[in-house]
């Protein structure tokens, strides 16, 4: 299985000629090759995990792909149909097999109030947990994809994050928000974090690519 990371929280698996994208949003440059797509994540409604017209891009070059989210995703893209799934689900995609956890976005501040979300755990090799620090029903993890930077996170969640799930590899997500060297900073934690637990830290910036 191809992972492609994407800008911040957006990502493309490739499996068997098919293609699966995960949280294509506002922050991510125009999807422009979608074909053959057979489903498409999305694990919160925030704007920079998806937008319709991401969506529209990637449904006009496949338009059987099938869109899964929680129900706020749902209720947000009502302008599409939107297969709603729980944390504990588990569902066949093509080559793809997805487990979906969690269930809520982390907090931002009092004042905003709490989305759904779903981590999604793809063929029990890819964990991405959303905005959230959800910890998977996955005793061997071989890719965990990181948050790095948000409104929502500080650095010691991401660090204890990574050394009590201890992947074998890892990367960085969620970045857009960060200067260069704020991501290299949060990088280099969840290096350091990653390598405690005898893992491997993926250096992926947008664009490149890593095979599972």
């Amino acid at each position: 299985m191809k992972l492609t990371k994407l800008e911040h929280a957006a990502l493309i698996l490739e499996d068997d000629g098919k293609k699966l994208f995960v949280d294509p949003g506002s922050f991510t440059t125009p999807i422009t090759d979608a074909t053959n797509t057979i489903a498409i994540v999305i694990t919160h409604e925030h704007a920079d995990h998806w937008t319709p017209q991401q969506l529209e891009r990637i449904l006009e070059d496949s338009p059987e792909a099938v869109i899964y989210g929680p129900e706020g995703v749902a209720k947000a893209a009502t302008d599409f149909d939107v297969t709603v799934v729980h944390p504990g689900d588990a569902i066949e995609a093509g080559p793809f097999s997805l487990r979906f956890f969690g269930g809520k976005h982390a907090v931002i501040h009092s004042s905003i109030p709490i989305v759904d979300n779903v981590g999604v755990i793809v063929n029990d090799s890819l964990v991405y947990p959303g905005d959230s620090f959800a910890a998977p029903d996955l005793a061997d993890i071989d890719v965990l994809a990181v948050p790095s930077s948000a409104p929502w996170l500080k650095a010691s969640e991401f660090i204890d994050y990574v050394l009590g799930l201890k992947p074998k590899h890892a990367f960085s997500t969620h970045e857009m928000v960060s200067s260069v060297i704020g991501k290299q900073m949060a990088d280099g934690r969840i290096q350091w974090a990653t390598e405690q637990g005898g893992g491997t830290f993926l250096p992926l910036q947008p664009g490149d690519s890593y095979e599972i």
